[in-house]
């Protein structure tokens, strides 16, 4: 393991932000962890970083940055229906996921071609076409960055919301997630979700059976026609949560806005299509300088260039503010803002 000081990480983020990390390390084991627990360098201000895939960085770090690169991916015990399989929390997501269409286990296939690495996926609680990380998570480990213990999480013990988890909230920058463990199933056990999106309509013009594979094909196709790939363009993947408000709001809302897109949840509650409100807002394929909303896709921010993160930090509270003032409704970041 290496100290390196002044080390830009403007290759550690997707939105490609150039700003400097005054201390950095990557951590590839336990060991690894252990040894730099105990340098003085570990006394620093920390922040951990994985595929850099749901983060913004706004100004250089004077602290010390932990690159959690740890590999590998096995099948753990099998299950009456199917496998837990782990991955360790470097893994890239993606090719977690294609791993596990390679041993036939499904579950996760509706969350293919989504950016980031598995440490990332778990505290985010990622979620696309109607599949969450929660639904298939069986537990986790973690490190425990101030007394160097490893520490079990139950899905319980993680607090799984809407892109949330124990890790965004009371634990956060407490753990460094180390593992994760997924209960996933075998042929014949899977439990396909094509009614979400056009999922169906897409395997239809495959001319394929539909299974994990098909799903699993008809997804990245539908996010490479929506979504700009992080290696070509700069950006975060979804910046914006769906918001969620009350029936009786809805229906005042409503009364300007009859064809809002919403969903209903329990409770009388509604998800509301950020995209669509921002969209209707008019910011969908606005630029300014190099920062800019895409022009597929408005819940999407990006970096056309040498955009500062404070330039996408500003235009993400100018969406905001538009979005409160037209609607009378409230955006959350869904991207971490450092």
């Amino acid at each position: 393991m290496e100290i390196l000081e002044n080390v830009s990480l403007k290759s550690f983020n997707t939105f490609g932000i150039d700003v400097k990390a005054a201390f950095f390390c990557e951590i590839q084991s336990i060991e690894d962890l252990e040894e730099l627990k105990n340098t003085d360098f570990y006394t620093k201000e920390k922040l951990i970083l994985g595929g850099g895939s749901n983060i913004l960085l706004t100004k250089d770090f004077d602290g010390l940055v932990i690159h959690a690169n740890l590999k590998g991916i096995k099948k753990e015990e099998t299950t009456a229906t199917g496998q837990i399989v782990s991955a360790m929390a470097g893994e890239n997501w993606h090719d977690f996921v294609l791993w596990t269409l390679k041993e036939n286990l499904g579950g996760i296939e509706n969350l293919s071609f989504i950016p980031g690495n598995c440490g990332t996926a778990s505290m985010q609680n990622i979620g696309a076409y109607g599949v969450e990380i929660k639904d298939t998570f069986y537990k986790l480990e973690a490190y425990n960055l101030e007394t160097g213990a490893i520490k079990i999480f139950s899905k319980k013990d993680c607090q799984f919301g809407y892109r949330e988890s124990i890790f965004k909230k009371e634990e956060k920058g407490n753990f460094l997630i180390t593992k994760l463990y997924l209960e996933l199933k075998s042929e014949g056990n899977h439990e396909l979700k094509t009614s979400y999106g056009a999922i169906s309509e897409e395997i239809g013009n495959l001319g394929k059976e539909t299974n994990i594979h098909s799903v699993s094909e008809a997804v990245i196709n539908i996010r490479k026609r929506k979504l700009p790939n992080p290696k070509e363009i700069g950006n975060s993947g979804s910046f914006f949560k769906n918001p969620v408000i009350s029936g009786s709001k809805l229906d005042l809302v409503k009364k300007e806005f009859p064809e809002i897109v919403n969903y209903p949840l329990n409770g009388n509650q509604f998800k509301i299509a950020a995209g669509w409100l921002i969209e209707k807002a008019g910011w969908k394929g606005y630029r300014k300088g190099n920062a800019g909303v895409h022009k597929n896709q408005a819940l999407v921010l990006v970096n056309y260039g040498d955009a500062l993160g404070a330039d996408i930090e500003k235009l993400s509270k100018e969406i905001r503010e538009s979005i409160f003032r037209t609607f009378d409704i409230e955006l959350e970041t869904e991207v971490n803002i450092i």
